[in-house]
């Protein structure tokens, strides 16, 4: 595999980065495109832990470098090639566009994976529940827990149609797997799904933001503690611009004007503040820097809710000061 750099070699200082070339293409549902790549010598790819994304390099936005986050849905022991599936979204920022226009022969420059959403090895059971295009992360998820004999079961659910990957699942999970094509349906059948449940099992959740936060409330609200919940959100998506502010770096001793509409790593970096960053969506946790002083806007879906809470680090690529002054230990 081929390490590349800024300079076209080595290790980039913000990730390793592989430069790999798309294998095939196909349309697996409506407006889902599912893209493979591979390295061009052959050789076997990083392993992963299952839930894991990559960060796709994906052209640039007003001349800034575009970096978006996807799941990968294939094998992840060694495996000859990284499978992600994107759907189209014409209202987005471009990036799932530009993976759409992809074919084959195209060398992309990809990060190496990682995970914040990987399983629990110690759970007794595995609860996994997608929306739509969530079903990526699920997919690795069920593939693992069923090569390693693990308990589990999946809930799906997706507009009459649509359903990417559902033959996959059906043939992966046998009757392991629950598919809903109607709200009322779905909802129904979760409610005993999370009050008839050994303990020790963990739940997984990837969809639409308004599904994760209702089926997390639906847990609590069942009795389930935070740390047997874990989900994945697609990104931030558009933000309010938010309110000005300044931020004051006390290694440094720089002050540095954020206007509203810009966010604070933008500002950061055109001061010459170099923060390592990747998807620049509030999700790899790649930018995450220490704050000193002050009230923060968190926006991002990378910390934990404790994590948020104790006030001292913040995601720049998306959250802001919540005051006028905000202090970094840069």
């Amino acid at each position: 595999m081929t390490l590349v750099s800024d300079a076209g070699t080595g290790i980039r200082g913000d990730s390793a980065t592989l430069s790999l070339t798309v294998t095939e293409v196909a349309t697996v549902a409506a407006d889902v495109r599912h893209v493979r790549f591979a390295d061009p010598s052959g050789a076997p790819l990083p392993s992963f832990t299952p839930g894991s994304h990559v960060v796709l390099s994906c052209g640039d936005n007003d001349g800034r470098p575009r970096r978006n986050s996807y799941s990968l849905t294939g094998a992840e022991f060694e495996p000859s090639s990284y499978s992600i599936s994107v759907r189209l979204d014409e209202n987005g920022r471009g990036g799932s566009r530009w993976v759409h226009d992809l074919v084959v022969g195209d060398i992309v420059e990809i990060s190496t994976p990682r995970s914040a959403f990987a399983p629990v090895l110690t759970a007794r059971h595995h609860l996994l529940v997608a929306g739509g295009i969530g079903v990526t992360p699920i997919l690795s998820h069920a593939r693992a827990a069923a090569q390693w004999g693990r308990s589990f079961e999946v809930h799906y659910t997706f507009r009459e149609g649509d359903g990417p990957h559902l033959d996959e699942m059906r043939d992966l999970c046998g009757d392991r797997l629950h598919t809903y094509r109607d709200p009322g349906e779905f909802w129904a059948a979760l409610g005993p799904a999370l009050l008839d449940r050994p303990l020790g099992t963990h739940l997984y959740v990837c969809g639409p933001s308004g599904l994760i936060d209702e089926l997390a409330g639906r847990a609590r609200g069942a009795g389930w503690p935070d740390a047997r919940i874990h989900y994945e959100h697609f990104g931030v998506g558009d933000l309010d611009p938010g309110s000005p502010f300044t931020v004051h770096l006390r290694h440094t001793g720089l002050d540095i004007d954020v206007e509203s509409g810009v966010s604070l790593l933008d500002a950061l970096e055109s001061r010459g503040v170099v923060v390592p960053n990747l998807c620049r969506q509030g999700v790899c946790g790649e930018c995450r820097i220490p704050v000193a002083d002050g009230a923060i806007e968190h926006r991002d879906l990378y910390l934990t809710a404790a994590e948020k809470e104790a006030g001292d680090c913040m995601m720049p690529c998306v959250s802001r000061a919540d005051g006028p002054r905000l202090e970094l230990e840069l």
